[in-house]
């Protein structure tokens, strides 16, 4: 069914092109019309499933030992990372970040969503908002070390493990609620 929607909505999105291309004066909304409505009942039935799917016992669960495991993780790896970062060139930074980090923020990444119906809003906004500023702070650590800014280097790794603690607590804090 969620396929099905999926194709109702390229389909509609390319004949609703196509009807917008014959004319560049005139609309003939008696095909467009029909043609977007079945778009949005398209996009909408495929939210309603992707949704149900979210919210599944078995996914909740595995996607929740995900989100513990990576953030997990993350601090683990930016704590030992903040702890030698001296001893790590420069230029060799960006290399020590694509191994130890790059599976778990797209683990977490990709299982976030399941936080919404695990915690409420509330909790996935701020657990996220730390999260991703933590997560800009890893990139900017890439960044200048490609650059080669061993000050900012220094200094991101360091902010980035404050906002990964950070989301941890606020994750342990709505694990609690639960």
């Amino acid at each position: 069914m969620k396929n099905l929607a999926f194709t109702a909505v390229i389909l509609s999105f390319l004949a609703g092109s196509y009807l917008a291309s014959l004319d560049e004066r005139l609309m003939n909304w008696t095909y467009f019309i029909p043609v977007m409505l079945v778009g949005f009942v398209g996009a909408f039935l495929y939210k309603k499933e992707a949704n149900a799917a979210a919210k599944h016992g078995d996914v909740l669960k595995n996607n929740k030992k995900i989100l513990i495991d990576s953030l997990d993780n993350v601090l683990q790896n930016l704590e030992a990372l903040n702890g030698r970062k001296e001893q790590v060139p420069t230029y060799e930074m960006r290399f020590e970040i694509d191994k130890l980090f790059r599976d778990d923020l797209i683990n977490f990444a990709d299982a976030r969503d399941s936080m919404k119906h695990l915690f409420g809003i509330q909790a996935f906004a701020d657990i996220m908002s730390s999260f991703a500023a933590g997560e800009r702070y890893i990139n900017r650590v890439w960044s200048a070390s490609t650059d080669g800014y061993v000050d900012e280097v220094m200094m991101y790794v360091e902010k980035s493990l404050y906002q990964f603690k950070h989301a941890k607590a606020e994750f342990d804090e709505a694990m609690s609620q639960v």
